[in-house]
């Protein structure tokens, strides 16, 4: 989706800082980008899991008088697996991207936002953040901190001139799926919308300085709904529609009846 993101901003001719771990990658994305809009890319190899590297980039930026005006915290990954049998290092790792190099990514960037009256920050969360989801327990937790942290910071910022926009999209056609371990359910694949779509409503939501956009009416629908009922109610229904191939799974007694 970080492509995507991209191209949308090239092509309202937003100069770009591209950060992610492969540069391969990153030099194809940034030679197109100059070459369809004319706008100058800085390819920035890192892994932003590592605090170390985050404080390097902000160094390296502001030593090259370059003022970071849009941050889109769009890194991250997901992990499809029962909370106890889950790898702990591969847990850590998506924290740390997910949750933390997002928290301090913000932290470093946004002050700078502040001093000079103009800026905005998207967060990426997901309409996980809505609800308790099992088989993706650390990965949904992460994005209703992701959502919490985005709505409150966006209130810390009222009158600076910068804004923080949380973003919630739905199932998105990447290689989410691939990287968490899953294979997709009937759901998930008739509720996948483009990232290209799903990329230009952020922004514009962004741009207009929204605080929050659930993206798609039906994540819309869902996300609220689930406030209607109790949490434990909604984990149960969630599971049912992620579980793995096969699985019957089990219920709380008092639930039965409604599943």
């Amino acid at each position: 989706m970080g492509v995507d993101y991209a191209r949308e901003l090239a092509r309202r001719g937003v100069n770009l800082i591209l950060v992610a771990r492969r540069a391969d990658v990153l030099e194809q994305v940034a030679k197109e980008l100059r070459e369809c809009y004319g706008i100058e890319v800085r390819v920035t190899p890192a892994d932003l899991a590592d605090g170390f590297v985050r404080e390097r980039l902000y160094r390296e930026l502001e030593a090259e008088g370059r003022h970071v005006d849009l941050l889109l915290n769009n890194a991250g990954f997901g992990l499809f697996d029962t909370f106890l049998e889950s790898n702990w290092e591969r847990v850590n790792q998506m924290l740390q991207v997910d949750m933390v190099a997002l928290s301090h990514l913000t932290r470093l960037f946004a002050p700078g936002m502040v001093t000079r009256g103009w800026g905005r920050i998207l967060l990426i969360a997901s309409t996980t953040a809505f609800q308790p989801l099992p088989l993706y327990a650390s990965y949904g937790a992460s994005k209703s901190y992701v959502l919490s942290l985005g709505l409150a910071l966006n209130h810390e910022l009222r009158s600076t001139g910068v804004s923080c926009t949380v973003a919630c999209p739905g199932v998105t056609a990447t290689d989410f799926f691939k990287v968490a371990g899953q294979r997709q359910t009937r759901y998930q694949r008739m509720t996948t919308m483009s990232s290209a779509k799903v990329a230009n409503i952020a922004l514009k939501a962004l741009l207009a300085r929204s605080p929050l956009i659930i993206i798609g009416r039906l994540n819309t629908f869902i996300a609220w709904s689930t406030r209607l009922m109790p949490r434990t109610l909604a984990a149960a229904l969630a599971y049912q529609l992620i579980k793995k191939p096969g699985e019957k799974g089990s219920r709380p007694d008092w639930c039965k009846n409604i599943l």
